[in-house]
């Protein structure tokens, strides 16, 4: 049976400098979001973006997804916690990020930024959402390497069943690396695809809020669910009720797209 590593939350340790594997993770996932972000623009050049658009919306992004991530995970999952130690609220590279909070940062990161250029919001988040499952994929895999979000407890017969030490001694499913397959590189390859033909203004977020909510939804049976602001339950999952309206409106947006782009035609 396989055993969690039990990896060195730290990095790199530069005297009293120390750099955390989880930092890195987001690191890697901004540097990939750039990286794609220059590909697509070459790709699709009357995509209405050019490579300054594209650095000057990595920085509103990151703040989106930092102050985001961590009300969410503050508001949604842990409230009373934090009520009781506020200035660890700060503390991030602890961890204790929720995606859906730094959902909605990002949100009110592109809705700024499409007033800033006077375009149309899904012309912005059309563009953003192929880039952002590589990202996701990467802190999927900095909860792995620092030992959280363990899985629930799994058959002995399972191949890749995984020990937890610092947990118990029972075998689990590594559901980081479920969600890292699932949220991560599986979206992103259908978002890849389905983006590299011109759809109607508002389809590929949909497809975003689809496909990620159902991902997650279906990821959340494997994973030790949270306690949430609704209390722990091992139906539905504070994750699963999150990921419902994502899909709702993914459903939604995409039937709306697909009618106004019959409409202009």
């Amino acid at each position: 049976m396989l055993i969690h590593p039990q990896f060195d939350p730290v990095a790199i340790q530069l005297g009293p400098l120390a750099i955390h594997w989880y930092g890195l993770m987001y690191l890697v996932g901004f540097g990939l979001f750039l990286w794609l972000g220059h590909v697509r623009i070459k790709q699709q050049p009357d995509c209405g973006w050019t490579s300054k658009d594209l650095d000057d919306f990595l920085t509103w992004a990151v703040l989106g997804v930092i102050a985001g991530g961590r009300l969410g995970e503050v508001l949604f999952y842990q409230p009373g916690y934090y009520l009781q130690h506020p200035a660890e609220i700060l503390m991030v590279w602890k961890g204790g990020m929720s995606f859906h909070g730094g959902f909605l940062g990002v949100l009110a990161a592109m809705l700024l930024f499409a007033r800033k250029k006077g375009v149309s919001f899904w012309q912005i988040s059309d563009f953003v959402a192929p880039l952002v499952p590589t990202g996701l994929a990467a802190g999927r895999i900095g909860n792995f390497i620092n030992g959280e979000l363990w899985g629930r407890i799994a058959s002995h017969d399972l191949p890749w069943a995984m020990i937890f030490p610092h947990v118990d001694a029972m075998p689990r499913h590594p559901s980081q690396l479920y969600q890292a397959a699932l949220e991560g590189l599986a979206l992103f390859v259908i978002l890849w695809l389905f983006s590299a033909r011109r759809r109607p203004l508002g389809q590929v977020s949909a497809v975003f809020l689809i496909g990620y909510g159902s991902f997650r939804f279906i990821a959340e049976f494997f994973r030790t669910p949270d306690a949430g602001i609704f209390g722990q339950s091992d139906i539905i999952s504070m994750g699963q009720w999150l990921s419902v309206p994502m899909i709702v409106a993914g459903l939604v947006l995409y039937r709306w797209a697909a009618r106004r782009g019959q409409a202009a035609a």
